[in-house]
């Protein structure tokens, strides 16, 4: 998937970034982080943002007052997050870390907050077990973590997808909680590929 993504950096091609401007989307997930919010107030505690590519949602979390670290494994997306961080004007630490190897990097630990907005739909079963031992490392006791997952689907070189099945396989030592529709108005493409994708709340057993 890496591979992809350095391809679609170099042509322009990141329609994942529109979500933001996406109500039925971007509302949802504003919706789950008021949950986790709720009764607090800022700053929230440390929030990873998992292939945090062009860092949209990072930037979005370090506006609501998470502390963010944002991890991608592509360059160029990281560039574009480091130029948007700026512009926005907010403390954001962006690295270069692959999500199944964490412990390579100096990522940091104590995490509150997970955030993949596409990350573990992408990668192999191996990869995705290396994920889930690599997350629950850095995550903190009472941490919560959101997965936007595809349905299952072949869909050439996009995401694959994966079940509740495969997530909760990948996340020993967690529960899921909470599956719901990630966008109830998807766009044509989104419609044709039949991303179906959901929500998914974990939080430790």
């Amino acid at each position: 998937m890496s591979v992809f993504y350095q391809v679609a950096c170099r042509i322009g091609f990141h329609p994942w970034e529109d979500l933001a401007e996406h109500p039925p989307f971007a509302t949802k997930l504003a919706e789950l982080l008021d949950r986790e919010e709720s009764g607090l107030t800022p700053p929230f505690g440390r929030a990873l943002d998992v292939g945090t590519g062009s860092g949209v949602w990072g930037v979005w979390l370090a506006r609501r007052g998470w502390d963010v670290t944002a991890i991608d494994v592509v360059e160029p997306a990281l560039r574009r997050a480091r130029e948007r961080a700026e512009r926005a004007d907010v403390a954001m630490r962006i690295m270069r870390a692959d999500v199944t190897s964490l412990s390579e990097r100096d990522v940091g630990d104590g995490f509150r907050l997970v955030l993949d907005t596409g990350t573990f739909h992408g990668i192999d079963r191996a990869e995705r077990a290396a994920m889930g031992r690599a997350v629950s490392a850095v995550a903190s006791p009472d941490a919560t973590v959101l997965l936007g997952v595809f349905a299952p689907g072949r869909r050439g070189p996009l995401p694959r997808g994966a079940t509740r099945d495969e997530v909760e396989a990948a996340f020993a030592g967690w529960k899921v909680t909470d599956v719901e529709v990630a966008d109830t108005d998807p766009d044509a493409l989104a419609r044709k590929l039949k991303f179906d994708e959901h929500w998914y709340r974990l939080r430790r057993e």
